[in-house]
């Protein structure tokens, strides 16, 4: 969906973040989107990851 948006409509998207937050915040803000995003991959990655044969291989851990 993003990709649709083409590269005028970022231009503007990026001013109008530029002008509402002010250039002392936008740092603080990519930088908190970025960990935001990290932590979701690492949990989707988690859970798709997370299937039977990794089950089987702790439960032969533990006997």
């Amino acid at each position: 969906m993003l990709s649709n948006i083409g590269i005028p409509g970022l231009i503007l998207v990026l001013v109008l973040a530029l002008i509402i937050f002010g250039p002392s915040k936008l740092p603080e803000i990519g930088r908190a989107f970025g960990t935001t995003l990290k932590e979701f991959k690492k949990s989707t990655r988690e859970l798709v990851s997370d299937d039977q044969p990794s089950e089987e291989k702790k439960k032969k851990e533990l006997l």
